[in-house]
């Protein structure tokens, strides 16, 4: 009698109450419409006005920057920082992640508020700390670096150092709420059974946090590929050495090659835009 109380049959659904659907008012549309109509002007239109100026001449200035071979030199210098930082990111992102929800440990509190310092603070500012913690004569390490043969400012290292610091809190801030979702009983479980820390991580944890770390990857990715400020401190801006794709786009737009920098710009939004739309699209097919 209590269980035919308490059970809902909807068709050939037992046991499930289907969620209540309110009707959409004026009020939803309009703030819909607001929404889209932020988005469109903030985010759609100024990209597709970037594209639109890419092609003006048809495919003239992509050919010109893929056949000018400092522009090559930028475009692989990029791609090459981008993907160490990501990797440096994404191990340390997910470590940090793990520390923050299964340890319990004085000046916990004070690390997750340190996380979030380089989405405040100004990647130019960024760029000047690294150039007073490790440049050349007047940084704190660097004579001892440059001692040692190893240059970080105005070279690829401090480079990767800019785009992983303004990048870094990416990975950690998809990471962390999934960790908090799902709990530890799983992991307990494991190691009940005698798994081991490495076996408890890779059979239970990751595959719980995979969609969280994929997520944060391509944040960090977008992220990485359009490093500016930080990046032009450190770098120098040097042509066919240290110079990247955000730094050719300024200064073919200073020199009035607004093609090249429109093409340039181009390539990197591609990138970033892409790697959205294939997480996005095949998530919800392995969900189904």
């Amino acid at each position: 009698m209590a269980d035919s109380a308490t059970t809902t049959t909807t068709g050939t659904t037992t046991g499930v109450t289907p969620p209540t659907r309110h009707r959409a008012g004026p009020g939803r549309y309009l703030l819909r419409l607001v929404v889209v109509t932020y988005l469109v002007l903030l985010v759609a239109w100024p990209v597709v006005l970037v594209g639109r100026n890419a092609f003006t001449n048809g495919l003239t200035d992509l050919r010109g920057i893929l056949a000018d071979p400092d522009v090559v030199h930028a475009l692989r210098l990029t791609v090459t920082v981008a993907i160490t930082a990501v990797v440096i990111n994404t191990v340390f992102g997910v470590g940090i992640s793990l520390l923050l929800v299964r340890y319990d440990f004085p000046g916990r509190r004070l690390l997750n508020a340190l996380l979030d310092v380089p989405l405040s603070v100004s990647p130019i500012v960024v760029g000047l700390a690294l150039v007073l913690v490790y440049g050349g004569r007047s940084g704190w390490f660097g004579p001892t670096l440059e001692g040692a043969g190893l240059q970080v400012i105005f070279a690829t290292p401090g480079i990767v150092l800019a785009t992983v610091f303004v990048a870094l809190p990416l990975v950690i801030r998809e990471v962390v709420p999934v960790l908090e979702e799902v709990g530890d009983e799983q992991e307990q479980a494991a190691r009940s059974l005698g798994a081991n820390a490495f076996q408890t991580f890779r059979r239970i944890t990751l595959p719980t946090i995979k969609w969280g770390v994929v997520y944060g990857v391509v944040l960090s990715l977008a992220r990485s590929l359009g490093e500016f400020g930080a990046v032009k401190v450190v770098s120098g801006n040097v042509l066919g050495q240290t110079r990247t794709a955000t730094l050719v786009v300024e200064e073919k737009y200073l020199n009035f090659d607004k093609g090249g920098a429109y093409a340039t710009a181009l390539l990197l939004t591609l990138v970033a835009v892409a790697a959205i739309i294939v997480v996005s699209v095949i998530r919800p097919k392995e969900q189904r």
